[in-house]
């Protein structure tokens, strides 16, 4: 059997994220596509082994963004100053409809090259109706990793029709990506289930939906109450709340990844903590929908898992988690007091927490011996960012989360890995070329979509 190539990066700052939150100077070893061991001695380093000094920059595992539509990202600073459901039915939901194969994988390109770039190795991403699949041969050339999930919009009432499909038809494309492309590209991508939210979805569907989520163990993911308007009309539809009517069908679980949830009851809050729903929070889009705040800290001290993620371009207009960390660290601090999200806290929703989410942390989101090599490497030494100066050798972990949470730019970092194999270098994406991403074809792109998106608006 061929040895697996053997990497060290050395002298680094290793923040590992474990369960002791452990950080050291030190060397971590790179076999193939997993971590090898860590330490602080230099003699474990064998004569002859690629060296990859990282003096002055702090290894982390990559970030994992839980909710992402990578499908939007060529829309960015095009949706703007409009509530959720107006920002889907007068630009989403007629931009998706407009998307073709090619506008599709450029979208992805876009976001890919941001996300690595800036750090982020794994996502959860819900596409649109159609072309799912430009998607997924966009990442499994990109290096990232993700579970990614064709949109399901079957209501008969309430979707537009350019956009709604039959049941049968919906499930049987989602079927056939999981077949076809889940655990592929070294187990980098899977597949999971994208109800778009309970207004877009019968029942049937979300009830196969979760047939096929029990039988598979496949992620499901979806929005829930992101909007009051939102909420009200569900009730209007099903005579419940969100989280009662996706458990009363059998949709909650551990496999179970719901966006957003600011406007919650007690019931519901329940809910997630008897059947380990995940929630994700996504600071930028709630604020920038005027959607409201999410009660996280309360949500954490219950032990419900919540992860942070960017959401769609058009929402938050980057896909930068030093932004999501910076924005969830200091929302909820007027309403619940200074300690209510210290940095370290942020850290973890953005490593550990989105890897659980993801129903992935047996292999990603901590730097541990035996899991995948997917970290980033990131300056913080900078005159904007510097670490405090440590009392003793090393500076304490809530001075390195505060640099990172408060302080830190997707410019500082270094270097991204996915599978122990550099994917992002100084702030480029390397196996996306860089041809692809040009003004000229991105602006040709949006106005490609742009027309063909005027069939579909209200007249």
């Amino acid at each position: 059997m061929k040895k697996p190539l053997e990497t060290w990066i050395c002298n680094a700052l290793i923040v590992t994220q474990d369960e002791k939150r452990k950080v050291l100077y030190g060397h971590l070893q790179i076999l193939g596509d997993r971590i090898g061991k860590i330490t602080t001695s230099s003699r474990a380093i064998p004569a002859g082994a690629k060296i990859v000094d990282a003096q002055g920059l702090a290894l982390l595992p990559g970030f994992v963004q839980p909710h992402i539509h990578l499908c939007q990202t060529l829309f960015r600073n095009m949706a703007d100053e409009l509530e959720l459901l107006d920002w889907l039915s007068e630009r989403i939901w007629p931009f998706e409809a407009a998307h073709t194969p090619e506008t599709l994988t450029l979208s992805a390109q876009l976001g890919i090259q941001e996300l690595l770039a800036s750090g982020t190795t794994c996502i959860l991403d819900m596409g649109t109706v159609k072309h799912t699949e430009a998607i997924c041969k966009a990442v499994e050339a990109s290096g990232l990793r993700a579970s990614l999930g064709k949109c399901l919009m079957d209501h008969p009432e309430t979707n537009p029709v350019y956009l709604r499909e039959s049941t049968q038809a919906a499930l049987k494309e989602a079927k056939a990506l999981y077949k076809n492309w889940n655990g592929a590209a070294n187990d980098r991508i899977r597949i999971s289930y994208a109800p778009r939210f309970v207004i877009s979805c019968s029942e049937p569907l979300l009830k196969e939906v979760a047939k096929l989520s029990k039988q598979q163990g496949a992620l499901i993911h979806t929005h829930s109450s992101e909007n009051r308007k939102e909420v009200e009309w569900v009730h209007a539809l099903v005579g419940m709340d969100n989280a009662a009517y996706l458990h009363h069908i059998g949709l909650m679980s551990e496999r179970l990844v719901l966006a957003h949830c600011i406007w919650l009851s007690d019931e519901e809050i329940g809910l997630f903590e008897k059947t380990g729903t995940h929630i994700t929070h996504c600071p930028s889009s709630n604020l920038k929908l005027a959607s409201g705040l999410a009660q996280v800290p309360q949500l954490l001290e219950k032990g419900i898992n919540v992860g942070l993620a960017a959401d769609g371009a058009p929402c938050s207009n980057t896909l930068n988690m030093f932004q999501e960390m910076r924005l969830a660290a200091l929302l909820h601090k007027p309403g619940n007091g200074p300690r209510s999200m210290p940095a370290s806290l942020v850290l973890d929703m953005a490593t550990r927490n989105g890897a659980k989410a993801l129903n992935w942390f047996d292999q990603i989101g901590s730097l541990e011996s035996g899991k995948k090599a997917d970290l980033f490497a990131v300056d913080l030494w900078g005159p904007s960012n510097l670490i405090p100066a440590a009392k003793g050798p090393l500076p304490s972990l809530e001075q390195i989360a505060s640099a990172l949470v408060y302080a830190t730019q997707p410019s500082q970092v270094a270097w991204t890995r996915v599978d122990g194999q550099v994917v992002a270098r100084k702030g480029k994406a390397l196996k996306i070329p860089a041809q692809a991403l040009t003004p000229e074809k991105v602006h040709a792109a949006q106005r490609e979509i742009l027309k063909r998106a005027k069939e579909f608006e209200s007249p």
